[in-house]
C-alpha cells in the first residue's frame, strides 16, 4: 500500500488554515509557519537514536509525536507537503560554510528546495535553524526582505551561496547548485552527519524556533533570543532538569527519554552543569 502525506495533519500542526493552490502566496504562508510551529532540534543523534527519512517515519515524529528535527526531516516534510498541494519542487543539496574556514571544502550535509512558480523559481528552507521564513527568489544580487532577517543569493563558480544580514554584515550560510537529488542521496549525508563521531549533531545539543519576536535559539546550555529589533538575551541552563523543562517550554519539544537524555549531557561534560 502506498502511503500519502497527511496534508490535514500537517497543517494542523502548523496552524494554518488558508487556501490549498500552489501558489507564492501560499507557499509564504506555510514557510513562515512551519519553523514557528516545529522546532530545530537534535536530539535523535545525541541519543544515538536513528533518524529515519521515509514518509511514515516523518510523520510519526514532526507531526504526531510533535517533535522537531533537522534539514532532511524538516525539508522532508516540506516537500511531501508542497508535491501534495500540486507545486512543482525538487530537492536539492548544500554546502553548509557558516562558521567554517574560507578554504575548507564542507559535505552536501544540507537539504533544500526548489520550487517553480508562475512567478519565478524560488528557494524554499525551514531546516537550517536560521532559515529564511519566506522563500527567496532565485536570483542573485538582491537583498530580499523575509518576516525576519534580510537574505540575498550570490553566484559564482558554478553554485548559489545563500547570505543573511546579521547585525549588518552579510553572512555566508551555505552553497547549492541545482542538481536534483534522489532520497538515496539525502540518506547517505543523514546518515554521516549523525552518527559520525565528530558530527555537531553527536557532540551538541542544537534547538532553535522562530517566533513572531525572533528567534530563540539553544546551544549546549546556552538558551538565547535575537529579538526582531536586534536585542538578544542569553541564560546559562544549569542543570537537566532545567534543559528539559526549556526544550519544552520554549521549543515545544517533549524529550522521549530524560534518563538517557540527561546521561548524554553528562558526556558532554558543560562546566558548572548537573545532569541529575
Amino acid at each position: 500500500m502506498s502511503e500519502t502525506f497527511d496534508l490535514d495533519s500537517y497543517f494542523a500542526r502548523i496552524r494554518y488554515d488558508g487556501p490549498r493552490t500552489p501558489s507564492l502566496d501560499t507557499l509564504r504562508a506555510i514557510q513562515l509557519l512551519h519553523p514557528q510551529a516545529i522546532a530545530f532540534e537534535n536530539l535523535n543523534p545525541l541519543l544515538g537514536m536513528p533518524v529515519a527519512l521515509d514518509l511514515e517515519s516523518l510523520q510519526q515524529k514532526l507531526i504526531r509525536s510533535r517533535r522537531g528535527g533537522y534539514c532532511f526531516e524538516h525539508n522532508g516534510v516540506l516537500l511531501h507537503a508542497l508535491r501534495a498541494l500540486g507545486f512543482r519542487v525538487t530537492g536539492l543539496a548544500a554546502r553548509v560554510v557558516w562558521n567554517q574556514p574560507n578554504d575548507m571544502m564542507p559535505p552536501r550535509s544540507h537539504m533544500v528546495l526548489r520550487v517553480v512558480l508562475e512567478e519565478g523559481i524560488y528557494l524554499a528552507d525551514v531546516g537550517f535553524g536560521m532559515s529564511p521564513t519566506a522563500p527567496l527568489r532565485l536570483e542573485p544580487e538582491i537583498e530580499q526582505q523575509t518576516p525576519h532577517e534580510p537574505f540575498r543569493l550570490l553566484q559564482g563558480d558554478g553554485h548559489f551561496t545563500l547570505q543573511c544580514k546579521l547585525k549588518d554584515e552579510w553572512t555566508s550560510f551555505y552553497r547549492f547548485d541545482l542538481q536534483e537529488q534522489a532520497l538515496i542521496d539525502y540518506q547517505v549525508a543523514n546518515y554521516y552527519v549523525s552518527t559520525w563521531p565528530t558530527s555537531h549533531f553527536v557532540q551538541s545539543l542544537i534547538a532553535a524556533r522562530a517566533t513572531p519576536e525572533g528567534r530563540y535559539g539553544l546551544r549546549n546550555n546556552r538558551l538565547s533570543l535575537h529579538r526582531m529589533g536586534g536585542e538578544s538575551e542569553q541564560r546559562i541552563l544549569n542543570s537537566a532538569e532545567e534543559v528539559c523543562a526549556a526544550l519544552h517550554d520554549v521549543f515545544g519539544i517533549v524529550v522521549p527519554d530524560e534518563r538517557a537524555f540527561a546521561a548524554a549531557l553528562a558526556r558532554l561534560n558543560w562546566p558548572d552543569f548537573s545532569a541529575n
